[in-house]
């Protein structure tokens, strides 16, 4: 099962990150229009996304901290005439839907994705990443820490929650709104 050690922040400026990765060489890999739809799962998440260069099922379960954090995650590739969101939503319901421009970027085992989501705004995302478990937790620990720092994200725009619990805490906001 891979592990991976990861951030999300609030992004203002995503010019900056861009010309930051690219002067270190980062492999960009391409801006992927992605949906990805969450399903009532007993533990963890599951979610199916669905883009152009990216699509899999996942199912990964992760604490929901301002700091790195670990996340374990297995991965199933799918295909893009699948009928397989169908059948997840027919047989556990889908919880929430998060739709998004991800641009994607290596460098070696680290990935990072500028994201631009649909309902809630811009958002950078690092993920130091242990596919066949080589690297020990506490590389992975300082591989976030150093593009942390390299990428000049701020402590105070580090999130915990994924994008489908801020898009349903928004959603449930504004209900409230509009029953008030």
């Amino acid at each position: 099962m891979p592990v991976t050690v990861e951030i999300k922040a609030h992004c203002k400026n995503q010019d900056r990150i861009r010309e930051i990765l690219k002067s270190n060489n980062a492999d960009f890999k391409g801006v992927d229009h992605q949906i990805d739809t969450y399903f009532h799962a007993k533990s963890g998440r599951l979610k199916l996304r669905e883009g152009k260069i990216e699509n899999n099922l996942i199912h990964y379960f992760r604490e929901d901290t301002k700091d790195s954090r670990e996340s374990k995650v297995n991965l199933y590739q799918t295909k893009t005439d699948s009928t397989l969101k169908e059948i997840l939503e027919k047989a556990m319901g889908s919880r929430c839907v998060v739709d998004k421009k991800r641009e994607i970027y290596f460098i070696e085992n680290v990935k990072f994705h500028i994201d631009d989501v649909k309902g809630l705004g811009k958002f950078i995302e690092i993920e130091a990443i242990d596919m066949d478990g080589d690297i020990p937790k506490e590389k992975l620990q300082e591989q976030c820490n150093f593009y942390i720092k390299l990428l000049e994200i701020n402590a105070k725009d580090l999130i915990s929650q994924s994008y489908s619990d801020l898009l349903e805490q928004n959603s449930l906001f504004n209900q409230i709104l509009i029953e008030e």
